[in-house]
C-alpha cells in the first residue's frame, strides 16, 4: 500500500479505523468526566485549567494555553466563566500590562480538595492495570506529538 491506495476489495469502515477508535474513546471518556464535573460545576476544559493553576497559581493566560494547547480565544471565554463561578480572578500582570494572571479565588483553592477523588474515578473507570495505563499515556503522548509536528510542518 506504498501508493497510497486502499488494496482492492477493501471497504473503510469506522470500526477499522484508529481515528474512529480514538474519537469514540474520547466519547466515552466525556461520559465518565461529565457527571463528576458536574457535582462540581465544571466542565472537561475548566477542569483542565483548574488542574494547572493548582499546580501553579498566578499563570498567564498564554502560559496556559500553552500548557493546554489552547488558543486565548478559546481560553479567555472559559476565564471568564470560571471567574464568574469565583473560582479565579483575572489581574493585568504589573510588569507587563499586556499579560493577564489568572489566580485562584480561595473557592478555587477549595475545590482541588472536592475534586480529588476525580482522578481515581476516572482511573478506575479505564480498566487498566497500572502498567497499562503508563503504557497507554506514553503512546498516546507520542501519537498527539508526531500529528501536530506533522500539523505544523504542513502549515508551515
Amino acid at each position: 500500500m506504498t501508493d497510497g491506495k486502499l488494496p482492492n476489495g477493501f471497504r473503510l469502515r469506522p470500526e477499522s479505523m484508529l481515528c474512529f477508535d480514538i474519537y469514540a474513546t474520547h466519547h466515552a471518556v466525556g461520559q465518565v468526566y461529565q457527571p463528576l464535573l458536574s457535582k462540581l460545576g465544571l466542565t472537561y476544559p475548566q477542569y483542565l485549567v483548574m488542574i494547572v493553576l493548582w499546580e501553579q497559581d498566578g499563570q498567564t493566560v498564554g502560559q496556559l494555553g500553552d500548557r493546554l494547547d489552547l488558543a486565548s480565544s478559546t481560553l479567555t471565554p472559559l476565564i471568564k466563566r470560571l471567574e464568574s463561578q469565583g473560582l479565579v480572578t483575572r489581574k493585568r500582570d504589573a510588569a507587563d500590562e499586556r499579560k493577564v494572571r489568572v489566580h485562584l479565588s480561595q473557592d478555587g483553592i477549595a475545590l482541588e480538595q472536592e475534586a480529588s477523588h476525580v482522578p481515581r474515578c476516572v482511573a478506575e473507570a479505564f480498566g487498566l492495570s497500572m502498567e497499562q495505563f503508563a503504557q497507554m499515556h506514553a503512546l498516546l503522548g507520542q501519537m498527539r506529538r508526531s500529528l501536530k509536528a506533522r500539523a505544523d510542518s504542513e502549515a508551515a
